[in-house]
């Protein structure tokens, strides 16, 4: 414990218009929704406010029919004392593929340019070759580079292993480092020796994001308590209303915790009921309209065996629901852990979590494992998402190869692009309102094009859903 004479404020980030809202109702909260609360949100004195990234830029244009550069632009006008933060996948962007260099190095200096302060970078592997690209460009553009580890649970993730990485990310260049607990694995004790372990391996500040799914962090005060004591700088946290469940913490609740402790961030608690009072209404609504699905608010200690994150079990829920196979659900959550061996032991994150998590699905739901392999899965299997910690297993990285004809490769996959950013402006080039635009063309490809027949005809006052081929897909 802190000498009670010294203060060291916790700095806390604000996750309700990103990860919070992405882990309970599929990133499905509108930008209308959230520009009358962000003057109130802007006085907190939070350390930042994650609003943008992760799935929130595929939400915008595929569901939501909004442009999330728009958006951005929307929020910066509004948080004026506020930072703003946002996710990106190392050298996925905010897609699904691995991109080259040129349409990363973009994307990094359009989002600076648009809003952003804080580019929390990760990859799927913490293959540390698919962040360097992301955390030079965010470094060219004055932004700050915080980059996320993974956390995850095996043998080969020790705390040797973990010390090792923060030096290499700072002597990368990275600004932070982040625990990224996407799955709520990390137990209090653990939390103390991985901070420790981090902050012998660095002097960059050290910030924990966690959820809540296996019921680990709702001992919320042990744990957090514990990586704060320990050096943690930051603490990710959520307005109580898309708290929880596979969310992060309550904002309110790790607010109040700290009071009277050195660690006390000095939030007013009036204003922050006021922010919780604005969005209680939302989640009412999500709730009987099905948005906000029980069994993602539940604690699942399971989680700690299959280590399934939030956002994965929303999705899982969801293609299950789609097949009309919701009674394989437990099926597949035990089918997951099979799957993740068989593809060398990674972190579930976006974009693995979904990898894995669409092949443990389509396992159960055809009734035999690997039949059929998602064009993701051989991609991972031939080493285009990078260097795992442990070995495929060669039966099923065999069965990748017969069906591609294809060999693995070893170096980092973006050495083999060419530059993408011409070719993509070429194909684009009818739609283009924005510079922005060739990059929503550049990570979703249809779904931008819909988006831009859409924003076209709503331009024009022409119904799209008159349109033969410009109805805007829901």
């Amino acid at each position: 414990m802190a000498d009670v004479n010294e203060k060291r404020p916790v700095k806390i980030t604000e996750t309700i218009l990103r990860d919070a809202h992405q882990s309970l109702i599929a990133t499905r909260m509108t930008t209308e929704q959230m520009l009358p609360i962000i003057g109130k949100m802007d006085e907190v004195g939070y350390h930042a406010v994650e609003c943008w990234g992760g799935a929130t830029f595929d939400a915008c244009l595929r569901f939501l029919k909004e442009d999330p550069w728009d958006r951005l632009r929307k929020l910066k006008d509004g948080f004026r004392k506020t930072k703003l933060q946002m996710l990106f996948r190392g050298q996925n962007i905010l897609g699904y593929r691995p991109y080259a260099d040129d349409v990363v190095e973009y994307f990094v200096q359009k989002s600076i340019a648009n809003g952003i302060d804080i580019i929390r970078i990760f990859d799927c592997l913490n293959d540390i070759r698919n962040l360097q690209t992301a955390v030079r460009a965010a470094n060219k553009e004055k932004g700050h580079a915080q980059v996320a580890l993974s956390y995850t649970l095996g043998e080969a993730y020790t705390l040797e292993y973990w010390e090792k990485m923060a030096k290499e990310i700072e002597e990368m260049g990275a600004d932070s480092i982040c625990i990224k607990d996407m799955a709520g694995l990390l137990v209090p004790n653990e939390a103390t020796n991985l901070v420790k372990a981090l902050k012998a391996g660095t002097k960059l500040p050290i910030e924990l994001h966690t959820h809540y799914t296996s019921g680990v962090a709702s001992t919320a005060f042990m744990q957090v308590m514990e990586a704060v004591e320990a050096g943690c700088d930051i603490i990710d946290t959520a307005m109580s209303p898309l708290s929880m469940g596979t969310s992060q913490p309550a904002t309110e609740v790790m607010a109040k915790a700290f009071e009277g402790t050195p660690y006390d961030p000095g939030f007013d608690q009036n204003l922050l009921a006021e922010i919780a009072d604005y969005f209680r209404p939302m989640r009412e609504e999500w709730i009987k309209s099905g948005r906000l699905d029980p069994k993602v608010m539940g604690v699942n200690i399971k989680t700690l065996l299959y280590q399934v994150p939030g956002g994965m079990l929303s999705n899982l829920v969801s293609q299950l629901k789609e097949m009309k196979a919701e009674d394989k659900y437990d099926a597949v959550l035990e089918e997951v852990p099979r799957v993740r061996s068989d593809f060398g032991e990674p972190p579930l994150v976006t974009p693995s979590s979904q990898i894995v998590g669409t092949q443990a699905v389509l396992n159960v739901v055809l009734g035999e494992r690997y039949k059929n392999l998602t064009k993701e899965s051989k991609d991972l299997l031939l080493g285009k998402y990078g260097k795992t910690v442990k070995p495929f297993n060669p039966e099923v990285q065999q069965k990748a190869i017969d069906i591609t004809g294809e060999q693995p490769i070893t170096c980092r996959f973006a050495d083999t692009l060419e530059p993408e950013l011409d070719k993509l402006e070429a194909e684009m080039k009818q739609w283009k309102q924005q510079d922005e635009d060739v990059l929503s063309y550049a990570l979703f490809p249809q779904v931008a094009t819909d988006f831009f027949k859409y924003r076209e005809a709503q331009q024009s006052k022409i119904d799209p859903s008159a349109a033969k081929d410009g109805a805007y897909p829901v």
